[in-house]
């Protein structure tokens, strides 16, 4: 059986990420795991239409950075996420920023919701599926959706 030292928690904000965290800090808690709680923020700016357009001013991207950071730490809060609970929030794509985090900081256990697609939504791919292939660790994958 592994002993998991340090967790990586990957929330997005979605109706069902109390629950995920919940289930990721009874893990924690069970291993007396370090805790990292990350959100990537992916914004792309696109013009009326449709055209991808040059990065928008750092104002936006600011504003996103504080939105994101201030729900998670209300998440963590409301949850019971211990103080020393790293909370992270990083731009760009989703499955590269958790399995670089998860690499950089040496986790051995990520923790990220499924929403258990099927058909083209399978095929065109997933956050938690590419998570799931790409880490050099264990991931969990919690089903979000009933």
């Amino acid at each position: 059986m592994n002993v998991y030292r340090h967790i990586l928690i990957a929330v997005d904000f979605s109706p069902a990420a109390e629950r995920l965290l919940r289930r990721g800090l009874d893990i924690a808690t069970r291993y007396e795991a370090r805790l990292s709680l990350l959100h990537v923020v992916e914004y792309l700016p696109f013009a009326l239409d449709n055209e991808l357009i040059m990065p928008a001013p750092l104002e936006i991207e600011t504003q996103l950075f504080n939105s994101a950071r201030a729900r998670l730490a209300k998440l963590a809060e409301l949850t019971g996420a211990p103080a020393t609970a790293e909370q992270l929030v990083e731009l760009g794509s989703t499955k590269v920023e958790i399995l670089r985090i998860a690499e950089a900081r040496g986790v051995d256990l990520i923790v990220i919701g499924s929403h258990g697609r099927h058909g083209w939504a399978r095929v065109l791919g997933s956050t938690a599926n590419a998570v799931m292939h790409g880490a050099s660790c264990d991931v969990l994958a919690v089903r979000t959706s009933a």
